[in-house]
């Protein structure tokens, strides 16, 4: 992986799109769009910056950030469709979790050897294939190590890619258009919008599952746990965060997909949800992680 250090953006060098007291689904999200009761200055300096990061990539980038304290929010190109890629796994858990019981997840699950050939990654799976794991380390696996096969266990046990499609609609995301499984989720055609999304209804997503009526207390904390201290998660939005910030997340990539999504905690302080998705025009980039991180970076300083 050939990550840049040196684009990493220093605090000092870039400001962010500040839009007080509006939620993401308020913002709009054209470059060098004004939002009302922004910052007319801080928000051209964050296009510039981030039209720069775009250049220098040969990159797309998209963010949506919200401050869950004061609802402050960021976006840029918020409301352009990205591929998801593997950072739809969060959801996929999230909503396996709020149907099943304990008792549901220490059920012992099985698969195939030609399920685990078709997924592409599977790390856990592959080693199970004779003995299975309890549904609970199927879904950990999805998340933790973003194994291919694990997570068409767990569309299995909601109903496939329609019965999640399905749930964010009910849930108030009817952008996030969910087509495919592994690791066909990841083919995305332009002229489409199937297996895409916009960074600014992936955050409301995001943020909707820190809800009680959307997820329970306590499976919240489970799935947050397992996005938490994630080695594929090192150099993307955790890269760019502030000394002292905990990130739990999950990111995504295939081709020149390089998608990450967040729940930050600042010391002591509500947490940010954040989506920053990146399409590099290079299929075979390996700067994604480094993009993802300076652009967060950029988002992260304007909350400080």
């Amino acid at each position: 992986m050939n990550v840049r250090p040196w684009r990493l953006l220093t605090a000092t060098t870039l400001t962010c799109a500040l839009v007080a007291g509006c939620s993401p689904a308020d913002a709009k999200s054209e470059p060098g769009t004004q939002t009302p009761n922004s910052d007319r200055s801080s928000q051209e300096k964050v296009s510039s910056e981030l039209e720069s990061l775009e250049e220098d990539f040969e990159a797309r980038i998209g963010v949506s950030a919200v401050d869950t304290g004061d609802g402050t929010s960021v976006d840029y190109r918020s409301d352009e469709r990205f591929g998801f890629a593997s950072t739809l796994k969060v959801f996929a858990v999230a909503e396996l979790l709020a149907r099943t019981t304990s008792a549901d997840l220490d059920e012992q699950v099985t698969w195939t050897q030609a399920d685990v050939d078709e997924a592409g990654w599977t790390p856990v799976t592959e080693k199970h294939v004779d003995t299975g794991l309890p549904l609970r380390d199927v879904a950990e696996s999805a998340l933790r190590v973003s194994d291919n096969a694990a997570m068409n266990i767990v569309l299995d046990e909601i109903g496939g890619p329609q019965g999640l499609d399905a749930a964010l609609e009910d849930a108030g995301g009817p952008t996030t258009e969910v087509i495919d499984e592994e690791p066909e989720l990841n083919d995305v055609d332009p002229d489409s919008s199937d297996n895409t999304t916009t960074p600014k209804a992936y955050t409301a997503d995001l943020q909707g599952l820190l809800d009680s009526d959307r997820l329970p207390e306590d499976d919240r904390e489970v799935l947050l746990e397992w996005m938490s201290d994630n080695e594929t998660g090192d150099p993307l939005i955790r890269a760019g965060a502030p000394e002292g910030w905990t990130v739990k997340d999950k990111s995504g990539h295939s081709d020149g997909i390089q998608n990450d999504i967040a729940v930050v905690y600042p010391p002591n302080e509500d947490p940010i949800i954040i989506t920053v998705l990146t399409q590099s025009e290079d299929p075979d980039s390996e700067d994604g992680p480094a993009l993802v991180a300076a652009t967060a970076e950029a988002v992260f300083d304007s909350f400080a």
